[in-house]
């Protein structure tokens, strides 16, 4: 229970259902004040909204200290990936390692029979015991993307309640409950920075490296105070004037061995900016392993339509994926997850 309304929601109607529930609610890197460098993230608030919605369920209800697994399994990988050029995603982290990985095993400890969370998507449990994983009901707010990493063992022992409602009606089975946090607000960014800026939090841990900023031609434009500021396809930040009304300088390339940031004008960045072919790796799946050529659909980021790919195994943790369409700033280190129809199959790294 994140004191969301979705959880609650998620709470609300398994106990309607008769199923015999525990709360819990997750105190996470962000939550330990001896650590955390910059503020303004409303965790006593959210675990307020969490313990009060508890209570009004009368249900039981715990605080799980999940802080140090929450630093070496999300918060680390986070900033070494900023560090070293990619981009990270670290809900996906979260998901794979701590929601549905060590929460999961604190459930099992308790004896319950499963975990139940508050995401958009749902589960299909099949004769032969094995658990497909669909978009959510909501096209507006499905979430399958988030879980592309989780394993079929943590799937099958996970519960999604609010999966097959729209989001309007979560909200209005909170108001007719009068649960308390029926109209707050959905949580927004990285999962454990709140409303701190990316760029602050990892001020704290990476040091500046100032180096050159050039063009695709390796003309010098200005400078830069580190390549960890920035991502592909960025057009905030750079602050070079392109002396062209209405156009910009947008990021197409890091070079971490010179150091260089490499823009280009917006105009020109088609080629540059946009990937019809790109490499994955770490792949995975949640049931079946792809192991030959298919067309499949894959969401290069979240809350991006599903595009037709071509996938093409070329190891046993690698493929080739070539889009139907091209894409815009295929940031490495992020993830593609991949499909087949409304089905989540699994996911891969770009390189």
């Amino acid at each position: 229970m994140s004191g969301g309304v979705d959880s609650s929601v998620a709470a609300l109607h398994l106990q309607e259902q008769g199923i015999s529930i525990v709360g819990a609610y997750m105190r996470t890197w962000h939550d330990d004040d001896q650590h955390r460098p910059i503020g303004q993230c409303p965790w006593e608030e959210d675990l307020h909204h969490a313990r009060s919605v508890a209570e009004q369920l009368r249900i039981p209800f715990s605080v799980v200290n999940m802080i140090e697994h929450y630093r070496q399994w999300v918060v680390q990988p986070l900033i070494e990936g900023y560090r070293h050029g990619i981009t990270p995603n670290p809900d996906i982290f979260c998901n794979q390692f701590i929601k549905f990985g060590f929460l999961a095993d604190y459930a099992r400890e308790l004896g319950c029979s499963g975990i139940a969370t508050g995401h958009y998507c749902q589960k299909i449990t099949h004769a032969d015991g094995h658990c497909d994983l669909l978009e959510g009901h909501d096209p507006d707010k499905d979430q399958s993307y988030f879980l592309a990493y989780i394993s079929q063992e943590q799937l099958q022992f996970a519960q999604f309640p609010v999966g097959h409602f729209l989001k309007k009606e979560v909200r209005t089975l909170a108001t007719r409950a009068q649960l308390g946090n029926a109209s707050r607000k959905d949580s927004q960014g990285i999962c454990f920075l709140g409303k701190v800026r990316i760029q602050d939090f990892l001020a704290h841990y990476i040091p500046d490296s100032p180096g050159l900023i050039v063009d695709t031609k390796g003309r010098t434009l200005g400078e830069h105070s580190g390549l960890h500021k920035f991502t592909l396809g960025q057009r905030h930040g750079i602050r070079i004037p392109s002396n062209h009304d209405y156009q910009h300088y947008v990021v197409v390339a890091k070079d971490l061995e010179s150091n260089h940031l490499i823009v280009t004008l917006e105009h020109s960045s088609s080629e540059k900016l946009f990937q019809k072919k790109i490499t994955l790796r770490n792949l995975h799946f949640i049931h079946e392993i792809i192991d030959h050529p298919k067309n499949l659909l894959g969401k290069p980021r979240y809350r991006d339509p599903a595009q037709k790919i071509y996938f093409e195994p070329t190891g046993p943790t690698t493929a080739v994926v070539e889009f139907q369409v091209p894409q815009r700033a295929l940031a490495s280190g992020q993830i593609l997850a991949l499909y087949h129809e409304k089905c989540l199959l699994g996911g891969g790294i770009y390189v």
